[in-house]
């Protein structure tokens, strides 16, 4: 099969609704590397980059609950820092680059993805088109 490792996504394919920060940017562990007390931070098996975890919250409305929060794993050389929230907002809109899935099989024995990413950022601004208006007396339709 062609298609090894890491399945490259795009944002609006993982999250069409967006998603918002609700929690901490941090460092995930290597739990097969960290012993007596001693904590070491996981490393990507592909780049050897440093991961850090942050906690979304998918913003689709069909969602169950159960289902709305997600971990997002994010490959940098140092933590990084998430967009400032938004005024009259209760979370952060957030928005990733360099996307990618690996499926696998969580422990109910259901398929699951772990989500990685390259960067975080605040989301983009795009100003839709103005509509076209129909020139004096022609119908628009």
């Amino acid at each position: 099969m062609a298609l090894q490792g890491p399945i490259p996504v795009t944002f609006a394919m993982v999250f069409p609704h967006g998603c918002y920060i609700v929690g901490e940017v941090e460092p995930v562990k290597d739990f097969d590397a960290s012993a007596g007390g001693r904590f070491v931070q996981a490393r990507d098996k592909q780049t050897q980059e440093l991961v850090w975890q942050v906690a979304v919250m998918d913003g689709d409305p069909t969602l169950k609950p159960a289902q709305k929060t997600v971990a997002v794993k994010i490959l940098a050389p140092v933590q990084p820092v998430p967009p400032q929230p938004m005024p009259g907002l209760p979370f952060t809109p957030v928005e990733f680059d360099g996307m990618s899935i690996t499926p696998y099989v969580n422990a109910a024995g259901r398929l699951a993805y772990s989500i990685k990413v390259r960067e975080m950022h605040a989301p983009r601004t795009t100003t839709p088109p103005a509509p076209v208006k129909a020139p004096a007396g022609k119908d628009a339709n």
